[in-house]
């Protein structure tokens, strides 16, 4: 197979020597035969060597790097890259837990598929490109999903209309099913069932992501009156039900979110007094709430996801922590998160510093949190790091 051709600058294959998978439009000097979006191509340095295969778009990025091989990007690259990732969360005891069938098995660049996201609910696998090549080779991979997971995975559901960028001319964005087609939407993740909204929720239709840091949360709900802050599904909330609490509020602006939430703690604790959820602004419930908390999840939307929106974020940061320090009883455990990728992890604690400095309150570090297992970071590409949380007591 001949692939077009894209030439570096001088001195821009540097990154690429290290096994960054990104090619910025700054690195280029020209691009051969005008390829089309989505398009295998190679990246040859200014000396004429090849150095990298990956699929073009127009844009910042101009190539996410698949290979840093000379090998055919064919189907058996793609079962190849699915098996190794599939070994990895059968390493982790993701696959063939009987309490467990929610997981990631692709997380994009950390495990050598840029732009590809794939998550596992039960029988079902969501797909969701990110880049154009993604999506012009979707059937290619979902064929090789289906080789490499077997009877393991029986549909194979495609979310991605809202994730391809919006200014490459793409084809057949709609969203559906590439393999089967089932209704049933009820996945189990540590031993709770939840419903998965695949069709219209956020993501993938679940927040994979924190299943590690719930597992911990459930640890210190025993006899707590516990916040779960911009629940969406209710992931926290169950946890911390099954983990003892005395009470569970989860709030959420969006009414389809509290209504999601509500069937999961059902389908959990059916008749459980002790939850209430409230469709509301956050900022509204922080202020009107009282000190009736000893326990407050707050796992915010990403607040910036772009660099030129950080320093807004990071007020918002500041003022939504600074509110929980205000109000949490004494001794009291607060969970905070951000999932903004462009926020490291030293802005973040700079932040809930300053909220905790305004509050006056004493406060300690219990753990630091990020992402589990499953969304891998590829060490050459640190970017990948997203999910930041830090686990606090509060005086």
């Amino acid at each position: 197979m001949v692939y077009k051709k894209v030439y570096l600058k001088p001195g821009k294959e540097e990154s690429l020597k290290r096994f960054h998978p990104w090619v910025f439009s700054g690195a280029i000097a020209r691009v051969e035969a005008n390829p089309e979006e989505g398009e295998v191509v190679d990246v040859f340095t200014s000396k004429n060597e090849f150095i990298a295969r990956g699929h073009y778009q127009v844009g910042s990025i101009v190539v996410r790097v698949l290979t840093f091989r000379d090998e055919p990007i064919d189907k058996a690259f793609w079962v190849h890259r699915l098996e190794v990732a599939k070994d990895l969360r059968k390493s982790l005891g993701l696959i063939g837990n009987p309490d467990n069938n929610t997981y990631r098995l692709v997380h994009g660049e950390g495990d050598s598929l840029p732009g590809l996201v794939v998550d596992v609910y039960d029988h079902t696998a969501v797909m969701q490109a990110h880049s154009a090549g993604m999506h012009v080779d979707r059937m290619h991979v979902a064929e090789a999903l289906q080789e490499v997971m077997g009877d393991v995975v029986r549909n194979i559901y495609y979310k991605s209309e809202t994730t391809l960028p919006f200014k490459a001319d793409l084809l057949a964005r709609e969203n559906g099913f590439l393999l089967g087609g089932s209704p049933e939407n009820v996945a189990m993740e540590n031993g709770l069932k939840f419903h998965v909204d695949w069709l219209k929720g956020q993501k993938t239709g679940f927040f994979v992501d924190q299943r590690e840091n719930r597992r911990l949360l459930e640890r210190y709900a025993q006899g707590r009156s516990v916040l779960n802050m911009f629940c969406y599904t209710g992931g926290f909330s169950f946890y911390a039900m099954r983990g003892g609490a005395r009470l569970v509020h989860s709030v959420d602006s969006s009414a389809k979110a509290i209504e999601l939430t509500n069937e999961n703690v059902r389908l959990n604790f059916a008749d459980d007094s002790r939850h209430q959820a409230y469709a509301e602004d956050a900022f509204k419930y922080l202020d009107r709430m009282g000190d009736q908390y000893d326990l407050i999840i707050l796992d915010p939307p990403a607040f910036a996801k772009h660099r030129d929106a950080l320093r807004n974020a990071l007020r918002g940061y500041t003022k939504l922590n600074a509110k929980a320090f205000e109000k949490i009883r004494p001794g009291g455990i607060l969970f905070t998160f951000s999932c903004s990728q462009v926020v490291n992890k030293e802005n973040f604690r700079n932040a809930v510093f300053t909220a905790a400095t305004q509050s006056g309150r004493n406060v300690r570090i219990l753990h630091q949190l990020t992402q589990p297992g499953d969304h891998p970071v590829n060490i050459y590409h640190p970017e990948g790091e997203y999910l930041k949380g830090l686990v606090l007591y509060v005086e």
